[in-house]
């Protein structure tokens, strides 16, 4: 097993065609290591050189509510008014501290992603 760090884009598609042939190994064995190691060190170059951005926050909303299969009714229950959550999902009616601990808890998304400005 070698090693090697990832510093550049022919680096990093040595190492997914490496992990590509060793996917099914076993824990605890050599190649299983190798798997190891070589997911961290590919997880650390496109962290770096693939940054995903935090999504807007009526666009996280919208997704986790899709996701749960919840309609406009259902986050109207969460925060409060139907027309508040219908103002909210059109952008007419920025989200407030109350309301963004409240989506915190019952969409479990970040309070990071509520609070940036939009």
């Amino acid at each position: 097993m070698k090693i090697n760090p990832i510093r550049t884009k022919k680096d990093y598609q040595l190492a997914l065609q490496r992990v590509d042939k060793i996917f099914d190994s076993k824990k605890g064995t050599s190649t299983g290591n190798e798997l190891e190691i070589l997911s961290i060190l590919i997880d650390v170059y496109e962290s770096q050189h693939f940054p995903i951005e935090n999504p807007e926050p009526i666009e996280a909303i919208k997704f986790r509510m899709e996701q749960m299969g919840l309609d406009q009714n259902e986050l109207s229950k969460i925060i409060g008014l139907k027309s508040r959550a219908s103002e909210i999902l059109n952008k007419k009616r920025k989200l407030n501290l109350a309301m963004i601990r409240k989506l915190v808890k019952a969409l479990d998304i970040p309070s990071e992603i509520l609070i940036k400005p939009y």
